[in-house]
Formats: structure tokens, C-alpha cells, sequence
């Protein structure tokens, strides 16, 4: 094989096969498109589909793409191609009632006009020169307008759901209401602390973007009616009246997603001296509706934990912290829709709920950790320097531990007799809807996304579906699943699972070193210390033949294990190394071969039925 592939005939042969497939696409297959993503990326999905076939009135779509602009810019035109394909996609789809018009805004033309009308962001090139436009934007029969200013060539795996909301925007213009009372700064008001106004939390603004956001005072004493769903995030010693109004507001039909936490480390009110703590909980609704907060405990978990760094500067290390989780896939429920097509979930620090004994109600949970798991108590974290601590600590119970878990079903009342001034509430309820999270850091933007500057726009770059869990819940719980499919399709890039594992695995060898020669490093220390114990203190600096044969073989020792530990990392490389040499080969040689006779076969099979 070798022999063929390297010798000049075999790279004629090789350079041939590929100008006949491209010959063969070119003119036979032009239409004919093939998704062999493992999520199919660049297929219309069900979701969508969904929301095409529920369109009552036409939609125009205008996309604003300065074709002559961008003549240089080979990346940005094969995107745009891209988002052009797309949208074509959808007009077919939507068997006539989304009509799409393909726009390139000459400069100082009244396209150009338009497409500032409409909200869309034009980037100049260079200074004083064109700009440059590629955006959508979409009017309804009440001219109603959305527009996406701008399609970020680093968000390409958003580009569906981004449309589709779009569309979905303009044919149900009524937005949910979304009642949102915080015990966090997560609005960006002002901070106590330092002084200023804090930038608001990029998952409210990505809430914004689909729901109408309604802020709740932590006194109020009823929710609203035109509130849909309620978010709670760390409600930290609510008074009875806002208690007996989220309980009533439940028992009537409304949907709650509550955020609590036993050691939110978010909350810096602790840092001020009022003596609250930064602990939440909802104990007397929980207990009514048949499920618990473990107090003061937080999860830890050996197989889930994230990789941070500790030290400083060039000391500065990677370590995993036990109480930091990724949760993957496999760990969250894959029959729920708010968690079914989610990746991964960062969380920190995170509480442990469980189902009352005897309650009707049902508990389903939604994240959970592995079985390499234990609780530990919340006040061990304050102070916390080196998580290493807690990994030698860990014990696993052998349990999985629910994180966030859906309590549905029939529920009494957690006032039964009303409180003071309101006597005549309801007393229970054939079926509630209800999402508990025990933890409120993981919608800080620390935990799932970092956000850059572009023109002007906070431009988020997510690197966990911490947002997408939380806008699937609220989407769920306000009756719209619809985008729920779309929004959590995938992400282009894929971690590497092996490579992962096997960095785990020889981590957990390292470790088991390292303890080794602590352990020899005390003992040594210790003998030596016994014997430089003399009466006489000028003799303490000096070494007896035994302490010199000691502190040798010390040495000897330490250079033995520092030697062991350099071959444990040079077996990880070299496994990972090994593992990247076959998937290249696979990948630039073989795969291309096969879809290449692959294509030509179907385009002979094609031609000898025609």
C-alpha cells in the first residue's frame, strides 16, 4: 500500500480520483447535500420544522450580505454561503409562507439605508472605508421587526437556533412574562463592595432576548397574573407573605424555577457583615412539596471534578477541585427535554436534594453526580486553599446525588390555614410543575461563558449549556418546547473523551506517587529531627555519620520517585501521542478515499437507472 500511495503513478491516481469526484459533484450533484455530523448540524431539525408548519401569517426574511465587500475574506464568504444555504432551507420548508429576499448593500445606496433601519450592524473593513453587512432581518403582516445585527463566524453552531428564534419571535410576538425575583446582584445594580454598578449577568441577557422580564420585590405578597413562570435565584430569608404568595401562585397553575444553594459563593453579602450568611433554601414550600435541601452540606465529586489552577505565577498548577463539577451527558437526564440534547454543565459548589419520605408528589432528577461522590459540609469550603484537601478527604458513598431534580404531581399546601390577613387561599392542587437547582454559580458567567467586546456588543462565547439549561427550563415551564431542540444541537468542537481519560487516569497514578513521597519526605524529616536532639546546642549544625547516611538515602529516594513521576508523564504523552497519529491518518487519508468511491459509485448507480 505503501508502495502505491508514495510511487508517481499512485499520486496520479490519487490526484485523478479527486478531480473526478469533483467533476462528478460539480455537475451531477450540485443539490445533493450529505450530514455526516454525529448531530446532525447542518440539517433542519424537528424543532424548527415545527415552528415553519405553526407560521398562521407570511414572514420576509431579509438577508443583508455585502457580497463585493468581502471579495478578500475567504473564511467570512464560506460562512455566508453557509447562512445563505440555510435560509433557502427554510423557505422551502416553509411550503410558501416565509419568503426570503438575498440582499447586497452597496455603499450609500438605499439598501444600505434599510439595513441601518432594520438594526443591522455594518463593520468597516478599514478606517474610511466600505462597511461590511451580514445580518438577517424579518418583519411580520403587523410590521413587526427582529434582526440579528451581526452572524459571528465563532457561533456558526447557534446559526439555526438563532433564525428560528428569530422566526418564532416574529409569528408569537407575545412574549412569556417571566417574573424574576434575586437575592444576587444578577442585574448588574449597584455593588456595595466596590462601589459601583456591576455589569448585568450575560443569562439574564440572554433571558431578555426571548421573555419579557418582570422584577419582583422580595416582599411582595402576591405574584402577578401576567407572570408565566417564576424564576427564584438564592431567596435568602423571604417573609412569610412572599412565601404564602409563591406557594398560592404554584397551587394555581403557575411554574416555578427555583435557583437555592447552601454555599453560594456569588453571594458577597457575608463580606458585609449582616450576618445572613450565603446560604438559601425554600424549606417550608420543599417540605409541601416532597423535597429536601441537605442544610449546610455541598456535593464533592472524584470522577466530575474540574480541573483549576492553584499557585501563583510560575507555581501556579492545574488541580481538581472535587466541590467544581462538569457534569457530561451521562449525567444529565436524557428523557427530560430541558436536559435531554445538553452536553455539559459546570456548577460549583453545589447543595444535594432528595424526595420527602411518603410525599405524592413525583421527583425526577434532572443532574445528578456520579457514583464516586459524598457530601461534605458547606462550611468546609470557606477558606478553602488547596482542593487537593478535599480530594484526599473524598470517600464515596457509592450513591448518586440529584443537583437540580422536576417535582410534579398532586401538592398541599404549605399554609393550610393561611397566614395572618389571608385566610381563604388554596389548599392544594391536582398537579404542580416545579424546577429545584441547588446551586446559584452556575449562572455567574465565570461558570459557563466568556464574554468579549464587538463594536459595541457583549458577544458571549459559552463554554458549558449552563444558559441553555436554564433558558430550556423556563421555556419548558411557560408551555414552549419547540426551541428546545434547536438551541441545544451541538457545538462544533468536540472534547476528546479518551484523551481525557487517560489524562485521569495517569493524574490518579501521579497522585498516589506524590502521596508516596510526602509520606517519605515526613518521615525522614521526622527521624532527622530526632536525632539532632543533643543537650548541647553547638552541636546541633552538626550531621553524625548516621544522619548523613540518612539524608543520602533520602536523596536517593526522592531522585527514585521524581524519576518514576517523569515516566508516568511521559507514558500520558505518549498514549495521547499514539492516539492522534492514528486519527490523522484516518481523517486525512482514509476518510476522503472512501467518500470519494463512495460519491462516484452513487453518481454510476444514478447514471445506469437514468
Amino acid at each position: 500500500m505503501k508502495r502505491i500511495i508514495y510511487s508517481g503513478s499512485g499520486l496520479l491516481l490519487i490526484a485523478l480520483v479527486f478531480l473526478a469526484f469533483n467533476m462528478v459533484t460539480g455537475l451531477g450533484l450540485h443539490n445533493a447535500r450529505l450530514d455526516l455530523t454525529e448531530q446532525k448540524l447542518y440539517t433542519i431539525s424537528e424543532g424548527t420544522e415545527r415552528i415553519l408548519g405553526e407560521l398562521d401569517e407570511p414572514i420576509n426574511l431579509y438577508f443583508f450580505y455585502s457580497d463585493n465587500v468581502s471579495q478578500d475574506l475567504v473564511p467570512l464568504r464560506n460562512y455566508a454561503k453557509r447562512v445563505e444555504e440555510m435560509l433557502h432551507a427554510y423557505e422551502r420548508a416553509a411550503g410558501g409562507k416565509l419568503h426570503l429576499k438575498v440582499i447586497d448593500p452597496e455603499p450609500f445606496s438605499e439598501d444600505e439605508d434599510r439595513a441601518a433601519e432594520f438594526g443591522l450592524q455594518g463593520v468597516p473593513l478599514q478606517q474610511g472605508g466600505d462597511k461590511l453587512y451580514f445580518g438577517l432581518a424579518g418583519t411580520n403582516a403587523l410590521d413587526n421587526v427582529q434582526s440579528i445585527p451581526f452572524f459571528p463566524l465563532d457561533q456558526e453552531e447557534f446559526l439555526e437556533y438563532e433564525i428560528s428564534r428569530l422566526i418564532q419571535s416574529l409569528a408569537k410576538p407575545e412574549r412569556p412574562v417571566v417574573g424574576v425575583l434575586s437575592g444576587l446582584q444578577m442585574d448588574g445594580s449597584f455593588n456595595p463592595l466596590t462601589g459601583q454598578a456591576g455589569t448585568p449577568w450575560m443569562v439574564m441577557e440572554e433571558i431578555r432576548q426571548q421573555f419579557n422580564i418582570k422584577s419582583l420585590r422580595n416582599d411582595i405578597d402576591r405574584i402577578p397574573d401576567e407572570v408565566s413562570v417564576l424564576l427564584l435565584v438564592h431567596p435568602k430569608d423571604l417573609p412569610p407573605p412572599t412565601l404564602y404568595a409563591i406557594d398560592q401562585f404554584v397551587l394555581r397553575g403557575g411554574k416555578l424555577l427555583a435557583f437555592v444553594d447552601p454555599f453560594s459563593e456569588s453571594d458577597n453579602s457575608g463580606m458585609l457583615g449582616n450576618g445572613q450568611g450565603n446560604a438559601s433554601d425554600l424549606e417550608p414550600l420543599f417540605k409541601a412539596w416532597g423535597v429536601r435541601l441537605r442544610a449546610g452540606q455541598v456535593l464533592a465529586d472524584g470522577t466530575y471534578a474540574m480541573a483549576v489552577g492553584v499557585g501563583v505565577g510560575e507555581e501556579q498548577r492545574p488541580v481538581r477541585h472535587p466541590a467544581w463539577l462538569g457534569l457530561p451527558k451521562a449525567a444529565l437526564d436524557q428523557t427530560d427535554v430541558t436536559t435531554a440534547a445538553l452536553e455539559n454543565i459546570t456548577v460549583a459548589s453545589a447543595g444535594i436534594l432528595e424526595p420527602v419520605e411518603g410525599a405524592k408528589t413525583r421527583f425526577t432528577p434532572l443532574l445528578q453526580s456520579s457514583e464516586y461522590a459524598m457530601p461534605f459540609d458547606a462550611q468546609r469550603l470557606a477558606g478553602l486553599r488547596d482542593p487537593q484537601e478535599l480530594m484526599r478527604e473524598l470517600e464515596p458513598t457509592g450513591e448518586r446525588y440529584a443537583v437540580a431534580a422536576r417535582v410534579s404531581g398532586p401538592a398541599p399546601s404549605a399554609y393550610p390555614e393561611g397566614i395572618e390577613g389571608q385566610k381563604d387561599g388554596l389548599k392544594s392542587a391536582e398537579s404542580i410543575n416545579v424546577i429545584v437547582v441547588a446551586d446559584t454559580d452556575l449562572l455567574s458567567d465565570r461558570m459557563w461563558v466568556q464574554v468579549q467586546e464587538f463594536f459595541g456588543q457583549r458577544v458571549p462565547q459559552p463554554f458549558a449549556d449552563n444558559a441553555g439549561f436554564a433558558i430550556n427550563a423556563l421555556d419548558n415551564l411557560a408551555g414552549s418546547d419547540a426551541l428546545i431542540s434547536v438551541r441545544s444541537r451541538g457545538r462544533f468542537s468536540r472534547p476528546f473523551v479518551v484523551v481525557e481519560r487517560l489524562q485521569r487516569e495517569a493524574e490518579a497514578r501521579f497522585r498516589e506517587q506524590e502521596e508516596v513521597l510526602k509520606q517519605q519526605l515526613a518521615q525522614t524529616e521526622q527521624r532527622l529531627a530526632e536525632l539532632q536532639q543533643s543537650d548541647s546546642p553547638e552541636q546541633v549544625l552538626e550531621l553524625t555519620p548516621e544522619q548523613q547516611a540518612t539524608l543520602q538515602q533520602f536523596m536517593q529516594d526522592k531522585l527514585k520517585i521524581r524519576k518514576e513521576l517523569r515516566e508516568v508523564r511521559y507514558q500520558l504523552n505518549a498514549d495521547i501521542e499514539g492516539l492522534g497519529r492514528v486519527l490523522k491518518f484516518v481523517n486525512i487519508a482514509l476518510v476522503p478515499l472512501l467518500l470519494t468511491l463512495g460519491v462516484i459509485v452513487l453518481w454510476l448507480f444514478r447514471r445506469r437507472r437514468a
